[in-house]
């Protein structure tokens, strides 16, 4: 785990390096305005996993664990634990290879950083609170920190590169769906973990960019937080 750590340190350090050095180019800001229909996939989300989350032995996320058990029974990969982490490296990693992204370094740093505190604070303190018995006789199963992780990844990675290159949330959310699936087929989690996870961090990274105020890179006679925000860094 280290290892990767150390990867996405290495990745976000070349990328503020790449940064920098584009002082001749001129980058644009566009704050992710607010609108209610932009809450519909993480709402929904989130209401499934919870209906989802019956107790009776027939319940949705029981019938799931039982055809697990009984066509994976044994079955164990550490594939997912890593994978998570590729959307967040891939925001940085996609610059260094000549992409541009929709928010420059700093905002899109802070963006990142704000969202996943929210993420990851209301996933632990949901687990803490509610101490649900995960499908394998474990704690804290309700909700799947890396299914909410992933996710807000793949959120901001979309934001970020979707509208230039159309194929980015598609490959963004393709990894964070394989990550929730591995949660269950792992038996760390049932589907309404990954439902209600996966909403959370979705709602998280959205939130961060809907509350950014763009401090830096901001010309002194931008007055207004609800404009378009542009930046010129000096030749």
């Amino acid at each position: 785990m280290k290892k990767y750590y150390a990867f996405l340190l290495m990745c976000f350090f070349m990328s503020n390096n790449y940064a920098q050095q584009k002082d001749s180019v001129k980058i644009k800001n566009q704050r992710f305005d607010f609108q209610y229909k932009k809450l519909y996939v993480p709402a929904g989300l989130m209401i499934s996993g919870i209906i989802a989350d019956g107790r009776g032995k027939e319940s949705l996320k029981n019938e799931i664990v039982e055809e697990r058990n009984e066509h994976l029974f044994g079955f164990e990969n550490h594939l997912d634990d890593y994978a998570q982490f590729l959307p967040f490296a891939a925001i940085y990693g996609f610059e260094i290879a000549g992409m541009k992204p929709r928010t420059d370094y700093k905002n899109r740093t802070a963006i990142l950083v704000k969202g996943q505190l929210v993420n990851l604070g209301l996933v632990y303190m949901l687990k803490k609170s509610l101490k649900e018995t995960r499908p394998d006789g474990t704690a804290y199963s309700f909700p799947s920190g890396h299914t909410a992780n992933v996710f807000a990844g793949a959120t901001m990675l979309s934001i970020e590169y979707g509208e230039q290159h159309k194929w980015v949330p598609y490959a963004a959310y393709g990894v964070a769906t394989t990550v929730g699936a591995m949660r269950m087929i792992n038996n760390k989690h049932y589907i309404s973990d990954v439902l209600f996870g996966a909403g959370l961090g979705i709602l998280s990274m959205k939130a961060a960019y809907w509350t950014h105020q763009y401090k830096w890179n901001r010309p002194k006679a931008d007055q207004d937080p609800l404009t378009v925000l542009y930046t010129s860094p000096k030749n």
